[in-house]
């Protein structure tokens, strides 16, 4: 075999059966031997970004390893944001370029580009092939080093030359990822124990690690109340009675609250980002700290803590579950503290609008999470309408809630829907998205045509970047600067120009017929949402202020402001 016919024989071996790209000259060999293999879905995007952001969503949503492809140059630099993407959320992605003939390397030869210098602080490994006889065990090693231990995107870089070579290697056999030993967690039962105020803190890497069955009957076996990441949403499921939501910058004031008093903080598959401690020396002030954690760096990075346990989630939280089920926890007087705070400082449940009134986000979100089945896929883009979908959408796993948590890409939501819905072909996909975002990526409705894909669509559209407005409102003396969107285009006219049907709404009466009108239609659908210019992500944290310092709509001082500055 060549080396890409080597290629897509790793693909074989380790089940690989959906990969994403886009062809040009120097991967060219790879799409070639494609034409007679079979086992291999190669999905057409058409942007290499949309290429790795779809591999991206495909892993979140399926636990499985994403596949994106590309050519050198441009292709291989329009990947560098999506692949950053993933090795900021920790999303196990392997990464194939082709590169320039081996000979030409170092010429600024045509559509040349150092790949590999480049992207040496967004992945966790790469490579560059100078060898075809190589090539098999390092396609071993990088898929394996991609869903290993904290996983992560691995880019193999392979010159056409290497791809067209022919050899008679295998593919060496690899070593099993490292082994942790069983970690004594007496004295992580002894803090807990002894702890009047203990506290709950889980994040992304409850499902990068595959426990979330084992989470989800440890909080409830030792029942404490629990606050979770943005990443972490949907750990608890959506019938928790004692979670208190997400913390952090747009978390509920119960849940930054009961992180200020807490007197014990359980940090499970957490790395403590600023989006959610806000000043890290005002963060949990009273509490001791447990950390749990698969990966070693993170523990100790930001914050010291009093008890480090280092191993694989499942087995730590199982063996706590075991413990406390026979000797359960007295906490009953904070639980009930807490239950209090969330009643009064949780997220709002209840819309009380009038049938006519405009469509505000949050009522909006609330909706969607009533009416759709509880297995939906919300892919959402970056933005206001990512928080409110954080603060308002209930989520029963997190593989149902893809965001883009330490990158923050605009233009992640439709192309990481089309990854997940080839995850599960006949899953409810929708992507909840804002007009600035979606236009980050449109080219993607393409994509969902070439497919068709019953990808469902919604933009909740105020005209401006709403995020950016709200900062500059609220700590840039309400100086507007370059948000304005007001010449978007119509976007019911853009998705019927790719062939997919699309509604507009605009009044509140109109939310449910809205929602259910593209739940019930059979392909993809979008559903164009009109909501206030002036409408803010309430509460927020001013950015390096404490958490206790939130800001609600009762403390927004500032007129929405009608003229802009250049």
């Amino acid at each position: 075999m060549n080396g890409a016919q080597h290629i897509l024989d790793a693909f074989h071996r380790h089940d690989i059966r959906t990969v994403f790209g886009y062809p040009g000259g120097c991967i060219m060999p790879l799409y070639d031997a494609l034409v007679d293999d079979v086992g291999t879905e190669h999905v057409l995007c058409r942007h290499e970004q949309g290429c790795a952001l779809a591999a991206d969503g495909f892993a979140r949503a399926s636990g499985q390893l994403g596949v994106c492809i590309a050519t050198s140059g441009p292709g291989a630099t329009n990947l560098i944001t999506g692949v950053a993407n993933a090795h900021r959320d920790s999303i196990p992605m392997l990464v194939i370029t082709g590169q320039v003939p081996s000979g030409l390397i170092g010429t600024d030869a045509f559509q040349e580009t150092d790949v590999l210098g480049m992207t040496l602080g967004i992945v966790k490994h790469s490579y560059l092939v100078d060898s075809a006889d190589d090539l098999p065990t390092i396609m071993e090693e990088a898929i394996q080093l991609a869903r290993s231990g904290r996983p992560g995107p691995v880019w193999v870089d392979i010159p056409k030359d290497i791809l067209l070579t022919e050899t008679l290697a295998e593919a060496a056999s690899q070593a099993t990822p490292d082994q942790t030993d069983d970690p004594d967690l007496a004295e992580a039962l002894a803090m807990l124990r002894a702890a009047r105020k203990p506290l709950l803190y889980s994040g992304g890497g409850v499902s990068l690690a595959h426990a979330e069955t084992s989470f989800r009957a440890f909080a409830e076996v030792s029942a404490l109340p629990s606050v979770v990441t943005l990443k972490g949403i949907g750990n608890n499921g959506k019938h928790s009675a004692h979670h208190l939501g997400m913390l952090g910058m747009h978390g509920s004031r119960a849940a930054n609250r009961a992180v200020d008093e807490c007197d014990l903080l359980l940090i499970i598959g957490a790395r403590l980002d600023d989006r959610a401690t806000g000043k890290l020396d005002a963060f949990a002030p009273n509490a001791r700290i447990i950390h749990i954690d698969a990966d070693a760096a993170e523990i100790n990075k930001l914050r010291t803590a009093d008890l480090a346990i280092r191993g694989d989630l499942t087995n730590i939280l199982a063996s706590l579950t075991e413990e406390l089920a026979t000797t359960p926890l007295a906490i009953s007087d904070w639980q009930h503290q807490c239950r209090t705070w969330n009643t009064t400082g949780g997220f709002s449940t209840a819309d009380n609008e009038e049938p006519l009134a405009p469509i505000t986000g949050p009522a909006f979100v609330r909706q969607l999470s009533r009416i759709t089945p509880d297995n939906t896929v919300i892919a959402c883009d970056v933005g206001q309408h990512q928080m409110w979908v954080a603060q308002h959408y209930q989520f029963d796993h997190p593989r149902h809630h893809l965001s883009s948590g330490g990158l923050g890409t605009m233009g992640f939501g439709l192309p990481a829907a089309i990854g997940a819905q080839f995850a599960d072909r006949k899953g409810t996909v929708i992507n909840v998205a804002g007009d600035g975002s979606f236009m980050m990526n449109a080219q993607e409705l393409a994509t969902i045509r070439r497919y068709d894909l019953p990808v469902k669509m919604i933009i909740l559209d105020n005209q401006c970047l709403g995020m950016v407005r709200q900062q500059q409102e609220l700590f840039y003396n309400n100086r507007e600067s370059q948000i304005d969107l007001d010449d978007n285009p119509d976007f019911v006219a853009m998705a019927r120009a790719f062939d997919i049907p699309a509604l507009h709404i605009e009044r509140t009466d109109q939310i449910r017929r809205g929602i259910e009108t593209i739940l019930a239609y059979d392909g993809p659908m979008l559903l164009h949402v009109a909501i206030a210019r002036e409408e803010n992500v309430w509460p927020i944290v001013k950015p390096g202020a404490s958490n206790r310092d939130m800001i609600d709509e009762s403390q927004r001082t500032a007129k929405p402001n009608k003229e802009h500055v250049a």
